[in-house]
């Protein structure tokens, strides 16, 4: 099973609810599915393996998620299939779904056992036909490329006043900040949010400054504990933040200094825990969805090592995932945002020139996260990856951002 979520904004970049995208099999490798077998598991919905393995708010917090059901899955026990409270899912049906009265009758009772609905797929000349439907709806998917904003305006807010349309597709910042002026869209999907600049005109705030140079302190070859100790010190929260993580390690010690702590955590431990709190401290102004896209990275790149037998690159592969946003975080082409920090000529050449081994693991991450589950099946055919052991890592980086940054 290939798994990922996909975050939908609000007008102000919040993050408001998750789309969980999922395929059971891998249909490079089993075509049959795509011929007389395509109707295998159709009853199952399958997002629901990931929410009820996960429980929803280790996924989301207190965000909603939509799960996709199709004109097949909408008659299962989706009652008992789903563990979450009906409150925090929203059922998507895809346009498999037709307007007749069977299809009413059971989206009417989802609806009264507590889901919200919503709908894609539809074309404008079929929002008539899909009327009765429409009205149970709470949220409908929409392409703004093809469908006017205004024109959509008129006619949900004229026939449907209270269903919320949602943005699809959305890639660029200069796109979605258009679509923000014009006030039709509840929410948006899309790329915009991690499209970087391609130059570079801005400052590094004083404060970020003090975080690259512990940056790097603590990735330049052997690196000093003590001098790294000693920059922490001059950021409260960084100071705080430590000595909680060495009190969880540790409850009976004293800790009689930020040195002492240090120490205590050891060099390798320090390493990654300053390079992912840094990273979470940079990304302070930007959407909090890149600083959850840069450890989430992170985690699979490290987590991935072995898969792609890259396993005494570990280390290397997680501060990769960590820096592939470095240039959104810094607001700098990447080549600059780099020359800022201290990483390997692997890191820099994958990040960069999208070149080398490690680019890899970089650009399956990417189609693995945009749910390109075709070019993700493709790149696991050739390095001959099983579904199973990429859905692990994926769900483990799940987990271990939930204990830490959401319990």
């Amino acid at each position: 099973m290939l798994a990922t979520l996909i975050p939908l904004f609000d007008n102000s970049m919040n993050v408001i609810a998750y789309s969980v995208f999922a395929q059971r099999e891998n249909l490079l490798a089993n075509p049959g599915l795509l011929g007389t077998r395509h109707l295998d598991m159709a009853a199952t919905v399958q997002g629901f393996e990931i929410v009820n393995n996960m429980g929803i708010d280790s996924l989301t917090d207190d965000r909603c998620v939509f799960i996709e059901v199709n004109n097949v899955s909408i008659f299962s026990n989706i009652e008992d299939a789903c563990h979450a409270s009906p409150s925090k899912v929203i059922l998507l049906a895809d346009k498999s779904i037709e307007p007749n009265d069977e299809y009413i009758q059971r989206m009417t009772q989802l609806k009264e056992r507590g889901f919200s609905l919503a709908i894609k797929g539809l074309a404008y000349n079929q929002f008539d036909e899909y009327s009765y439907m429409l009205k149970l709806m709470d949220y409908i998917l929409l392409d703004p490329k093809r469908m006017n904003i205004n024109v959509a305006k008129s006619y949900f807010s004229a026939h449907f006043p209270n269903l919320k349309l949602v943005a699809v597709d959305v890639n660029s910042r200069e796109e979605y900040e258009a679509l923000t002026e014009k006030e039709g869209y509840a929410l948006y999907e899309g790329e915009f949010f991690r499209v970087p600049i391609t130059s570079g005109d801005t400052e590094v705030a004083p404060l970020k400054a003090t975080y690259i140079e512990l940056l790097n302190v603590v990735n330049a070859p052997d690196f000093e504990l003590t001098e790294a100790a000693d920059v922490i010190s001059r950021d409260t929260a960084l100071v705080i933040s430590l000595l909680e993580i060495v009190n969880r390690m540790s409850r009976n010690s004293e800790i009689t200094s930020v040195r002492h702590a240090a120490a205590m955590l050891g060099q390798k431990e320090l390493k990654k825990w300053i390079n992912t709190a840094l990273t979470k401290e940079l990304c302070a102004d930007r959407p909090s969805e890149i600083t959850r896209l840069s450890l989430l990275r992170a985690k699979f790149a490290e987590n991935l090592a072995p898969v792609f037998e890259k396993a005494m690159f570990s280390g290397e592969l997680f501060l990769m995932g960590l820096f592939s946003v470095l240039d959104i975080i810094l607001d700098k082409p990447m080549e600059e945002a780099l020359s800022m920090v201290q990483v390997s000529k692997e890191i820099h050449t994958a990040l960069v020139e999208r070149k080398g081994e490690f680019a890899t693991v970089l650009k399956f991450i990417e189609a693995y996260e945009n749910a390109s589950f075709q070019e993700a099946s493709r790149q696991m055919m050739l390095l001959q990856i099983s579904d199973d052991k990429v859905y692990t890592a994926y769900v483990d980086v799940l987990k271990w951002y939930s204990d830490m940054f959401l319990k």
